[in-house]
């Protein structure tokens, strides 16, 4: 065999053997989807506490083995979903935070629309998301609280932006805020979950603009509110 040869040869395998490690990522990738994404109905539906490993392998379509092998238990789960909500917000707000192209009522106007659309399409994750957390914040899991506490210093620098620049009313604290903030969504969220015909989520995120908004402006006039754009 030629030198040439060889080398073609090891070319050839060294491709080969990139293309499966490759596929072996995606198909990892694709199970660990599927695990997360069958969670989450187990745990809308059944609740945490009665949910069923055996269940959530049911419906992601494959053994309950692969299902401990993945996560170990019920609450590796749970903490990888929120984990997975609470990185993803803080992401998104750090991305508004930065921009130097908007106002600080359009950060806030954006923030909200962050959050309703993160489960506009998942009812059962806003489900999730507003009935499940208290476990995991009693559990004081540093995975989960993280990057749920860089999401609401987040949005206390945001605010604290507007107290600076005399937008926003300075006599509010930013921390307690954020946890209004935050917290009136998550119900709101989770509303709209059990009922979106009572509470339909656009009527719900105008509102929520007009309740923050107009309730945070330092120079708030009844007869001249912030207009919020649909």
């Amino acid at each position: 065999m030629t030198l040439k040869l060889k080398s073609v040869i090891l070319l050839i395998n060294d491709s080969f053997i990139d293309y499966r490690l490759e596929y072996m990522r995606k198909k990892e990738g694709t199970k660990e989807k599927a695990i997360l994404n069958a969670a989450i109905e187990v745990f809308a539906r059944d609740g945490y506490f009665e949910a069923k490993m055996h269940r959530i392998a049911d419906i992601a379509g494959i053994g309950t083995g692969t299902v401990y092998l993945y996560y170990g238990n019920k609450e590796n789960i749970l903490l990888k979903i929120f984990e997975n909500v609470w990185e993803n917000l803080f992401i998104m707000i750090d991305q508004i935070n930065k921009r130097t192209d908007i106002s600080v009522i359009e950060k806030f106007n954006a923030m909200i629309d962050v959050v309703f659309d993160l489960f506009t399409s998942n009812p059962s994750l806003a489900l999730v998301f507003v009935n499940e957390q208290n476990h995991l914040i009693k559990k004081n899991n540093k995975q989960f609280t993280s990057y749920f506490e860089k999401t609401l210093s987040m949005c206390e620098t945001v605010f604290k932006s507007g107290e600076k620049s005399n937008v926003f009313n300075n006599f509010i604290s930013p921390h307690i805020f954020s946890y209004f903030f935050f917290g009136g969504l998550r119900n709101l969220l989770h509303q709209w979950a059990e009922n979106s015909d009572l509470f339909p989520l656009n009527k719900i995120r105008q509102n929520v603009k007009q309740l923050v908004l107009n309730g945070i402006i330092a120079t708030q006039n009844t007869s001249n509110p912030v207009k919020i754009q649909d």
